[in-house]
């Protein structure tokens, strides 16, 4: 199956994600010239482009005016919703301190993103928000292109970020959401980091997407695994972990080889899940698949180790049962470690909260245009 169609939820291929870093009032140009490139190639134009452009210039505008360490991801995304055009906004504070009112039309903040903020989520199809003082700010928002039907969020969202230098990124995820059956619905969800980086770890992680599009489903995580293993023998190899959410079940069934890291994240606490040691594509111990209890309103989280594992959601107050986009970007942010490829898919299990605003259709064509900071 071609990577890019279907009910699935996959890395942007290089050249569909761009990263920018915004730290002075110039970046927001480049940001509004970047991703009236990406618009155009999914078939915005007229009044949907321009709303596109003022989102996005705003994000940037504020990002420059009041944040530290800002940075966009621009990125065309595809899942069983058709594509979309998406920016993840994240900085390291000063933070908003109160979020409901920094969605005031007019309201100014000294932290990030406060004018301006409103009419971003006016614009965007689906948009998130998650802020700490003296933390810093996670924003997305995600743009359908016109006549597209409207799909709500999938319960699984990712990111992937390439070693400074490198365009292409050599991790890379992908999840999907099978039908309903007799044990509910079932979110498979695999990340792989190929070995090294640049062109030739990506294309190992590649092969592991490739041979989750060609699996059957419903299948078994270490079936899912094998099958990724033998078509990585090809390639460089790397580490590949596979997870089947089954909330209904309340049950996490995994398998993985190798160092990408796997929890289910509670209120409480956090459980590791367990791979074998090896190389997938080259050599391994023989494959385990593992069931683990889900507790409810749990979130599944697989990074690479361009993540450190030293992080834990109850230092986020709030974020556990938010989108989990907004999940991935704060993990990312708050985890990454700069001098390596970077990835983080989350799957969630209950409901997004009200926080995380979808735009009404009634409100589509509402432009209102606001100053910066």
């Amino acid at each position: 199956m071609d990577p890019l169609t279907g009910g699935w939820t996959t890395s942007p291929l290089a050249g569909d994600s761009l990263r920018v870093r915004v730290e002075e009032p110039s970046a927001a140009a480049g940001v509004r010239r970047r991703i009236t490139v990406l618009a155009e190639r999914l078939g915005f134009g007229g009044e949907r482009l321009g709303q596109v452009q003022l989102a996005a210039t705003e994000a940037a505008t504020n990002l420059a005016a009041h944040a530290r360490e800002g940075e966009m991801l621009l990125r065309i995304v595809r899942d069983g919703g058709g594509p979309a055009l998406e920016f993840v906004c994240v900085d390291r504070g000063p933070g908003i301190a109160d979020v409901p009112v920094s969605r005031t039309d007019g309201y100014s903040t000294g932290g990030t993103l406060g004018l301006g903020l409103g009419s971003i989520e006016r614009l965007a199809d689906r948009s998130g928000l998650y802020s700490r003082p003296r933390v810093g700010t996670v924003l997305y928002a995600r743009f359908r292109p016109p006549g597209s039907p409207s799909a709500p969020g999938p319960p699984m969202a990712g990111l992937a970020v390439p070693i400074d230098g490198e365009d292409e990124c050599g991790d890379a995820y992908t999840a999907w959401e099978t039908g309903d059956t007799a044990d509910g619905r079932t979110v498979y969800a695999m990340l792989c980091d190929g070995l090294g980086h640049g062109p030739l770890a990506a294309r190992a992680a590649w092969a592991a997407i490739g041979a989750a599009h060609e699996t059957p489903s419903p299948s078994r995580p270490a079936d899912v695994l094998r099958h990724a293993h033998r078509r990585m023998a090809a390639t460089r190899g790397g580490a590949v972990a596979v997870a089947a959410v089954e909330p209904a079940a309340r049950r996490v069934r995994f398998a993985g080889i190798g160092n990408v890291a796997a929890w289910i994240v509670g209120p409480e606490r956090r459980h590791g899940m367990i791979s074998v040691p090896g190389i997938a594509g080259a050599h391994t111990e023989r494959i385990r698949e593992h069931a683990y209890p889900l507790p409810p309103g749990a979130v599944v989280v697989l990074h690479s180790d361009g993540l450190t594992s030293r992080w834990r959601l109850t230092d986020q107050p709030g974020l556990l049962g938010r989108d989990p986009l907004l999940i991935a970007a704060a993990l990312l942010r708050d985890a990454g470690i700069r001098h390596d490829d970077r990835s983080v898919l989350a799957v969630t299990t209950s409901a997004a909260t009200a926080s995380d605003v979808t735009r009404s259709d009634d409100t589509a064509s509402d432009v209102t245009r606001f100053g910066g900071g």
